[in-house]
């Protein structure tokens, strides 16, 4: 199969002198398959009319596997190619955009001693799959998870539960395993609310919160590392739930901590600025904003963490890349975090990237539960089970999480997400159960056939080339996602070709129809394609529904 770009780029070099990379677009079906504005583009540095140097590429191009090239327009070159090119574009190709490349992702962030909720769901829904993406263009990938294993979270924490422990650490083993979370869940809020109240429980919270890594103390420690236990069990069960796909590492900011603080002193002055014995990074001259790194009493904060995990996971993989995926409000601290990096270890530069999310609303405004708290994902995963199974559908897990990632997903990284749970779980319109039922009858179509299947004819009908022609854009689609880091087109791309299948189906028999051979390979190219996009989205494509 020819590579169109490159027989054009090398006509316009040979008429014209020119050197030019071709842009192809995918015009409406009835223009072509593929277009190029190249003629507009190189007309005006050769004072020629465009249509004229359409005409002139037009006439210089010659290949068996065009059918057609039409001139359009002011000089649009439309091109239309045979079917057995078609057939050649819809086989299913991994990429090699990134095969040279080792990359870092943190796919799961949740602290410990909190209950996980829904941002944390869906940072870690986007980051799992753009890992994905990167290692279906063929990168090494490497997933990882970073928590908050100190700080205030936990002094608030552990307050409430040396309280309700009362000296007797023995007493956390009595409580059930379904009954975990939620403890952990109300010592947090008890906690916080103490935090707010009680100046005296202030004070202690502060000092647990301070030296929660020091603690020497038996009961603290026993009570410390049972719900450090039960907590990460809970995240690596609602990770494993999410979908996502194992992590290799864990790391905790207790871990990064030492080695931030004595990055930050051995870069000041220079990078860092010492304030009243605080460290200082002036991020407002690089457009973020000035960020306590380490504090007056010599406490590592959450900057001086960031910057010794940056070089942590550098040890341990040497990435070209590294990727952090979180809240939009944190856009500019990892601004001040990554370009303090940077001058401190300028070998690292342009290896960390932070990729900023939107928030998640839900359609029915309820984003807290009655005391404040904002709604745990495990919350979400009950609400999005009843809807599937009131409508009549088994309530498998497969089918949740099905619902629940593409619905995040579907829309553009950055941008809000508006959570309906009724529409995600409908069989109808734009989800991933939808698309899940979809492969589902593709796969009893071929099931219901007995015959087997003949060589690729090269001589098709109209609605059987336009579903080939969508099939083939595939690898196109699934190449810009991963270029530009954006899962949605993947999802925009299977919604479309989904309905194109349907169209098709709706006019075409396949089984028993004289037809039947071709028809019944174009299912196989349809439902295997739809597959492979559904894997890329870490949702499942069940043979039956």
């Amino acid at each position: 199969m020819i590579e169109i770009a490159v027989v054009i780029k090398n006509v316009c070099k040979k008429l014209f002198d020119v050197d030019i990379e071709p842009e192809l677009t995918r015009p409406d079906e009835q223009f072509g398959d593929y277009a190029t504005n190249i003629a507009l583009r190189i007309s005006k540095q050769l004072g020629k009319n465009p249509r004229e140097v359409a005409e002139a590429i037009k006439a210089e191009i010659s290949s068996d596997d065009i059918v057609s090239l039409e001139i359009a327009g002011p000089g649009f070159i439309n091109i239309r190619l045979t079917d057995s090119v078609l057939w050649e574009l819809a086989k299913i190709q991994t990429g090699k955009l990134a095969s040279d490349m080792k990359v870092v992702i943190e796919t799961n962030n949740p602290n410990p001693f909190k209950a996980m909720h829904i941002g944390h769901a869906f940072n870690a829904i986007i980051a799992d799959t753009i890992a994905n993406l990167a290692e279906y263009a063929g990168a090494e990938i490497h997933r990882v998870s970073y928590h908050g294993d100190i700080g205030q979270h936990v002094g608030r924490s552990m307050y409430s539960l040396l309280k309700f422990v009362e000296g007797n650490p023995a007493k956390l083993h009595t409580i059930a395993d379904a009954e975990r979370n939620s403890l952990m869940s109300k010592m947090y809020a008890e906690g916080s609310r103490a935090y707010k109240e009680d100046e005296t429980a202030k004070a202690e919270i502060d000092q647990l919160a301070s030296d929660s890594f020091t603690r020497e103390d038996p009961v603290y420690r026993e009570v410390y590392e049972v719900c450090m236990d039960w907590s990460f069990r809970e995240i690596d069960s609602n990770v494993a739930r999410l979908g996502n796909k194992p992590i290799e590492k864990r790391y905790l900011e207790s871990q990064a901590d030492a080695l931030g603080v004595q990055t930050v002193k051995a870069h000041t002055p220079g990078v860092f600025i010492e304030n009243d014995g605080a460290y200082v990074f002036p991020g407002s001259k690089y457009g973020s904003f000035d960020n306590v790194f380490v504090s007056s009493k010599g406490r590592g904060l959450y900057g001086a963490r960031d910057l010794g995990l940056i070089q942590l996971k550098h040890q341990d993989f040497q990435a070209q890349k590294s990727m952090i995926v979180t809240a939009e409000e944190q856009r500019d601290y990892f601004k001040g975090v990554i370009k303090a990096a940077e001058l401190c270890l300028p070998e690292l530069a342009g290896v960390t990237t932070n990729i900023s999310t939107g928030t998640v609303k839900l359609s029915t405004g309820k984003m807290s539960s009655r005391d404040g708290d904002v709604l745990e994902i495990g919350w979400l995963f009950e609400q999005i089970s009843q809807a599937v199974a009131q409508r009549g559908s088994a309530a498998s897990d497969n089918i949740v999480t099905g619902a629940l990632r593409y619905q995040f997903l579907k829309a553009r990284i950055g941008s809000d997400v508006m959570f309906d749970i009724e529409e995600s779980t409908s069989l109808q319109g734009n989800t991933g159960p939808y698309l899940q039922y979809a492969h589902a009858r593709a796969r009893s179509i071929l099931a219901k056939s007995t015959v087997e299947l003949e060589g690729l004819t090269t001589e098709l009908e109209a609605d059987e080339r336009s579903l080939l022609r969508k099939v083939g854009e595939y690898h196109e689609v699934v190449g810009k996602a991963v270029s530009e880091l954006m899962p949605h087109l993947v999802c925009t791309y299977l919604y479309e070709l989904a309905q194109t299948f349907n169209r098709f189906y709706e006019h075409n028999r396949v089984i028993d129809d004289p037809r039947q051979s071709v028809r019944l390979q174009l299912v196989q190219k349809y439902a295997d394609t739809l597959k492979s996009g559904l894997s890329i989205l870490n949702i499942s494509a069940p043979d039956h529904m």
